[in-house]
């Protein structure tokens, strides 16, 4: 008897660069691999979207529509190529307006791809109606999607077999068009037996034929049971990739899974474990300069606890390294356990598991629930579509107050479509300004990336990659500078500093020795750390970031009365735009920072008085 076909999609490319790299990975250093792997007969890729589309504007100073063009034109043109999309936000972090939805399709069919995975983190199928009806309309398959997860310990009423029972029938009888169904666990948290009854109950549901897969990761320890569960129960199709971007925060390795099913009656996309080593080692050479972050590699038992996509894992900790922050990583994890609970259970996938992770993250730097993430406080308002159970009451009371907005019940498409500042116009005439070529890549490129796209198709990207070539080249001028800093110090002997207009008389020697500092008027004065002795502002006060980030948008000018909780600037920070209010009534003394600057956690922004 012949055994299964089983579809194996390498998401190697896509995700597996995204999950270990957080997506900087620039085109050029992995292409040879990508013909590695059409040699080894793979024909099923996902190549781009979801944060592997803007991660190549806001790191690599790279067009995504030109690698996935170079990536078609490698392949060749009968590959199945894959995207992903979240519905109605499409590659974006916020929702999308009609028109953008439209574009969004017709851009990634001139450009490649032959499928579009599409989701809705909430699980709300009036969120997926339109972008299907899009996708289809362009000629592109369909791959619709119920999104899971397990809860934590504790939490109910939402992510069991029956609720996703649910929004499968609810897909089924809404009309969405499809070519196949997928089950997405971008946290890889669900536990095999839940996956097994799901498929099974998927199953006897869809029309015979109907090809439905699973997704996960291996994030937290289970993604080869969940996919023998998965295969048990009917699966025809599944995610893998190759090392070293498989495994850890990715998905399961091509050769983890032929050896798991070896013996079965399953044929894994008809790859054969010689041709798949020598791909493997092409992409090993390939990415052997970039640096790999330890969690990445990591399988961690507390991720059903705070479940954290693999795909935003390494982004996130990519960006608190930028940041100077990694060592509060841990504090975040663990808090959002809580954030999770009380948001009102919609999937740990992008883009709500970013909004998790920014909410848990203020939460750690400005204390519980003292300031709310944009993303999540409209999560839970309901700007984002229906959670799978009410949030909690509190957080929304506090999330209406920060925010100023009030809940609503409207749907997020017609939201989305209302607000001029998501129409095309408004990106085109932002072209204009910029005096940038009006293109619908352009448009798309803005209208999805906004300051950071801007930046972009003006040639002023940032690049921001971690090759250990680079990171040798930095650490060794480090040293230099230490070096010729340590051959000027200053040497013993007595010297007069000012500080703040007052002069001191200072003692400098070498060694363990009693120091005196004594004020030139001869009065003693006291030393403490300059942490705990902030500068003195005369007839006014200071106004500091409260996190680290870069300035994004600066809104109050120097003269200008402001009052208290009005917006001076704007951060962005971990993928957060970050308001930086006047802590009380007055005037704009002076801006202290530039658009685009690179600001610490307590540094001085703005004087007020």
């Amino acid at each position: 008897m012949a055994k299964k076909f089983i579809d194996v999609m390498d998401t190697t490319f896509r995700d597996g660069v995204q999950s270990v790299f957080g997506g900087r990975v620039l085109m050029n250093d992995f292409f040879p691999a990508v013909e590695a792997a059409k040699r080894a007969g793979i024909t099923h890729f996902e190549f781009g979207g979801g944060a592997r589309f803007q991660s190549l504007y806001f790191y690599l100073r790279e067009d995504a529509f030109v690698m996935m063009d170079k990536f078609r034109s490698i392949v060749g043109p009968d590959a199945n190529l894959q995207t992903l999309s979240r519905g109605i936000n499409t590659v974006m972090l916020d929702t999308g307006s009609k028109e953008l939805i439209d574009l969004h399709a017709k851009m990634f069919k001139k450009h490649g791809t032959t499928t579009i995975r599409n989701f809705d983190a909430l699980n709300d199928v009036e969120n997926l109606k339109y972008s299907a009806e899009r996708i289809t309309h362009h000629g592109l398959k369909h791959e619709v999607v119920v999104t899971m997860m397990d809860l934590p310990p504790g939490c109910f009423g939402a992510h069991t077999v029956e609720f996703y029972e649910k929004t499968l029938r609810e897909i089924l009888d809404s009309g969405i068009p499809y070519d196949s169904i997928c089950f997405k666990d971008a946290s890889g948290t669900s536990n095999p037996q839940k996956v097994f009854e799901t498929i099974q109950m998927a199953r006897r549901l869809i029309p015979e034929g109907t090809h439905l897969r699973l997704h996960t990761h291996e994030t937290a320890g289970v993604s080869v049971a969940a996919y023998m569960a998965a295969l048990e129960a009917g699966v025809d199709g599944i995610d893998l990739a190759a090392a070293p971007v498989s495994g850890g925060t990715s998905q399961p390795d091509i050769l983890t899974m032929l050896h798991a099913t070896k013996g079965m009656n399953y044929d894994l996309g008809g790859l054969e474990i010689d041709k798949v080593l020598t791909y493997e080692k092409e992409l090993q050479h390939c990415l052997s300069d970039y640096f790999m972050p330890p969690e990445a590699t990591m399988v961690s038992p507390i991720i059903p606890f705070s479940p954290m996509p693999g795909g935003a894992l390494t982004a996130n900790t990519q960006m608190m390294r930028d940041n100077g922050i990694m060592d509060r990583f841990p504090e975040v994890i663990a808090a959002m356990t809580e954030v999770v609970k009380k948001g009102g259970y919609g999937t740990s996938v992008t883009p709500v598991s970013q909004f998790y992770f920014q909410q848990a993250l203020n939460n750690v730097m400005q204390g519980p629930w003292n300031a709310i993430a944009p993303g999540y406080g409209r999560m839970v308002l309901g700007y984002f579509g229906k959670t799978p159970v009410a949030p909690d009451p509190e957080v929304v009371k506090i999330a209406s107050e920060k925010l100023g907005l009030a809940p609503t019940t409207e749907k997020a498409l017609d939201i989305a479509n209302a607000d001029e500042s998501k129409s095309l116009a408004t990106w085109i005439d932002k072209l204009k300004a910029e005096n940038i070529e009006i293109t619908e890549e352009n448009i798309f490129i803005a209208a999805a990336c906004h300051e950071k796209g801007i930046a972009f198709l003006k040639g002023q990207g940032e690049l921001m990659v971690r090759k250990l070539s680079d990171m040798k080249k930095e650490e060794e001028k480090k040293e230099q500078n230490n070096k010729e800093q340590g051959s000027r110090k200053m040497g013993s002997g007595n010297y007069t500093v000012v500080v703040d207009g007052q002069k001191y008389s200072v003692q400098v020697a070498e060694g363990d020795v009693n120091i005196q500092v004594t004020a030139v008027n001869g009065e003693s004065a006291a030393v403490a750390p300059v942490a705990a002795a902030p500068k003195a502002v005369v007839n006014g006060f200071e106004v500091k970031a409260l996190l680290p980030g870069n300035v994004w948008k600066i809104v109050a000018n120097p003269g200008q009365s402001v009052n208290e909780g009005d917006v001076i600037l704007i951060l962005e920070s971990m993928k957060m735009e970050i308001d930086v209010v006047a802590p009380k009534s007055g005037i704009i003394k002076s801006i202290d920072v530039a658009t685009n600057d690179r600001v610490t956690e307590g540094q001085v922004i703005a004087l007020m008085s």
